[in-house]
């Protein structure tokens, strides 16, 4: 399994913009290459009532009535048989669609062209904040979470915190360890999904997937959640607009990665490190004085125990201290959003992050055991550590900003990763493939949109106040950390490549910490809370099987077959089985496609055969399948480097309308139609856009060829 996804990787359907477009396998090639043999059109290919290639007129046809622009400024030539749409063809034609579009350019910024993806990748610097802002901020509340158990058994359980953080540190060194070995293992990203799919199996891989979203819509919900409680505790007078605040949050987080990953990285980059450099600050004037006094640790304040000091007390301060390392996994996930050569980088970047936590965190739970203090109702730890180490000056309260700022952007990582995540799920059929598209600024906007509308969801439901879902943390992640890396176990056992027994080890010591937090956090937590994760997870991933299963019946449904002497009902793929059409958009190869062109060339008019690609390199491989077919019709391939398919058909047909007004344009599109309407959802419906788009469109009729499918 993993040697096949190299293989997509290597043929270009990781994260670029053609992974909407897989190619045909062996099988099926071998089948359009018999299907083209029996193939008998009444025409030849080029014999048109006009020229499809409009950018190689003599006389460039004029605006229309329905096009303000000029139809020929739509497109430029690039080579034979091949437009490219500029920018102009994305822009609806009707005055309300070209408004709309021009707010959210205003929004979110002018698209992106598909060349483009290598250069919205991020530097190690810009990576660094960008990923590591939800980790980083962990450790404003892991530590407290730790102690907020431990001081249920009175003061004198407190000494425990360090022990207990000792061990914390070994499992984020093992667990930061075990994903720099994995980031080259698996060097174009998915983190734990793809580690444990291919090494336990379809269904552990997507427990992992459904674990670390869930983890990402509560690290949205619950970090804002934090940074508006933050906000409000400084300025009482904005807590009734605490909800609506928190919305606006999220709707700025949704704006500023819509507009790029390059550019969402510039926006967060200084918060995230002036949050590491006042908790530096911290840390160092802390165990300065700590260190005047000889290091002796203060007393701290009597606190009577509110139940028995038990192992299974410690083992839930345990579980709540490992919420320091919610975020471990983001350059995992996040691995081709960096620079070339993505795996060396990201995994530079994952040593510093890991590096920073253990820093922050065991420099933390040690100062506030020198400085004796305990958890309050009042004030948190964090708070009154600022209060101790600067008791005059600007610094405590540039502390609660930055703490303030860096908690609400800490959802910002699940910005970053999530819509990835949702990629690969739907690379692989797991997830809706509209999840695959890449919109105007190369972003995964369907799974932006999809994440933030969840979280506002939740935040909206606990009104804000969403403490609660915080237990949560450790059983998704946690259990997304453990399939990881006993994957990772098996992985090793079966390449044995050198050093890896010491691999191996490093990955057992992870999965076996990471498999304790986890049932500890499931089984002490699960009346708090966890069984919803507990339920959620296999709910989950019988959803994505669910899905999965409706697009495998699909393509067994569309996929080319060598013709039967006599074909079943809608299994009419030649032209000599059909009676009747002009202009047939084609986005792939397939049964569907195959006879809307049969139904098509049938009709005894000329036909022509329209193919948007996203970018150069799917425009060649469609040519070449086309070729494979038998090159029956004329092709004509426009490159759409902004993604859009419904702007730049519309105004190809336009443009050939107007190079031949007396000419009836008949537009065939092929429709899949599916019998049970739940899966609608699952669908672009693109051919109910492009009619919407061609109403007014005076001379062109759009109609459709129906394929259905039974399941």
């Amino acid at each position: 399994m993993g040697s096949d996804r190299d293989d997509a990787a290597e043929a270009g359907t990781v994260v670029t913009p053609s992974a909407e477009f897989p190619p045909l396998g062996d099988e099926e090639r071998a089948a359009l290459g018999r299907i083209g043999e029996r193939w008998r059109g009444p025409r030849r290919a080029d014999d048109l009532p006009v020229d499809p290639a409009l950018g190689r007129h003599d006389h460039h046809p004029a605006p229309t009535r329905f096009g303000r622009l000029a139809p020929i400024d739509m497109f430029t030539v690039a080579q034979p048989d091949e437009l490219v749409a500029t920018g102009a063809a994305d822009l609806p034609a009707d005055r309300a669609g070209r408004a709309a579009t021009r707010l959210r350019r205003a929004l979110i910024g002018p698209p992106l062209s598909s060349a483009s993806v290598l250069y919205e990748r991020m530097r190690k610097l810009v990576a660094l904040p960008v990923l590591s802002s939800d980790l980083l901020s962990s450790v404003a509340y892991g530590p407290e979470a730790m102690l907020v158990v431990l001081v249920l058994a009175g003061s004198a359980a407190l000494g425990l915190a360090l022990p207990l953080a000792a061990v914390l540190v070994v499992l984020m060194v093992a667990v930061g360890l075990s994903y720099r070995q994995t980031i080259p293992a698996y060097p174009h990203g998915a983190g734990s999904y793809i580690v444990a799919g291919d090494n336990l199996g379809r269904t552990p891989g997507l427990a992992a997937a459904a674990g670390l979203m869930l983890d990402y819509v509560l690290t949205v919900s619950v970090s804002v959640a934090a940074g508006v409680h933050a906000v409000t505790s400084a300025l009482p007078g904005l807590s009734p607009w605490a909800v609506p605040l928190g919305v606006l949050v999220i709707v700025v987080l949704l704006a500023g990665n819509l507009r790029g990953v390059r550019t969402a990285g510039n926006i967060f980059v200084l918060p995230t490190y002036a949050f590491v450099v006042v908790l530096v600050a911290v840390l160092a004037v802390g165990y300065a004085k700590a260190a005047a006094r000889g290091f002796a640790p203060v007393p701290p304040p009597s606190v009577p125990a509110a139940e028995g000091l038990g192992l299974l007390l410690v083992l839930r301060a345990f579980s709540s201290g490992a919420v320091s390392m919610t975020g471990i996994e983001a350059v995992s996930n996040a691995v081709p959003a960096f620079r070339p050569t993505e795996w060396r980088n990201a995994r530079t970047t994952l040593g510093w992050m890991v590096a920073m936590l253990v820093t922050l965190f065991a420099g933390l739970v040690g100062l506030i055991h020198l400085d004796g203090l305990v958890p309050r109702a009042d004030e948190t730890l964090l708070s009154q550590l600022g209060r101790v180490t600067f008791p005059t000056g600007p610094w405590y309260a540039i502390l609660q900003a930055t703490t303030a700022l860096i908690l609400l952007l800490a959802a910002n990582t699940a910005f970053n990763d999530f819509p990835r995540l949702l990629f690969f799920m739907a690379r692989d059929g797991y997830a809706p493939r509209r999840f695959l598209h890449m919109g105007d600024r190369l972003a995964f906007s369907n799974g932006l949109v999809a994440l933030a509308l969840t979280a506002a969801v939740v935040f909206v439901a606990f009104g804000g106040h969403t403490e609660r879902l915080i237990p949560l943390y450790a059983v998704g992640v946690f259990l997304a950390f453990t399939l990881s890396q006993t994957g990772m176990v098996v992985h090793w056992r079966r390449r044995r490549g050198p050093g890896w027994r010491r691999r191996l080890a490093v990955n057992a010591v992870g999965a076996a910490l990471s498999g304790l937090v986890l049932l500890t956090a499931a089984v002490a937590k699960f009346t708090e809370g966890a069984w919803v994760v507990v339920l959620a997870v296999p709910l989950l991933v019988l959803l994505f099987r669910r899905i999965h299963g409706h697009y495998a019946r699909l393509h067994h449904a569309l996929a080319l077959h060598p013709p039967p002497p006599a074909p079943p009902a809608e299994g009419d793929e030649l032209p000599q089985q059909v009676r009747h059409l002009v202009v047939v958009p084609v986005a792939r190869l397939n049964r569907a496609s195959l006879r809307a062109l049969a139904y098509a060339t049938s009709l005894g008019r000329p036909t022509l055969a329209v193919h948007l690609a996203p970018e150069e390199a799917e425009a060649d491989r469609f040519r070449e399948q086309w070729r494979a077919w038998g090159d029956h019709l004329r092709l004509e391939t426009i490159v759409s480097p902004y993604r859009s398919v419904i702007g730049p058909l519309a105004h190809y047909l336009e443009a050939l309308h107007a190079a031949s007004p007396d000419l009836t344009l008949t537009v065939i599109v092929p429709e899949v139609v599916l019998r049970r309407r739940r899966y609608r959802l699952l669908h672009s419906r693109a051919e109910q856009r492009l009619r919407v788009a061609l109403r007014a469109l005076p001379g062109v009729v759009v109609t459709s060829v129906p394929v259905h499918v039974s399941r």
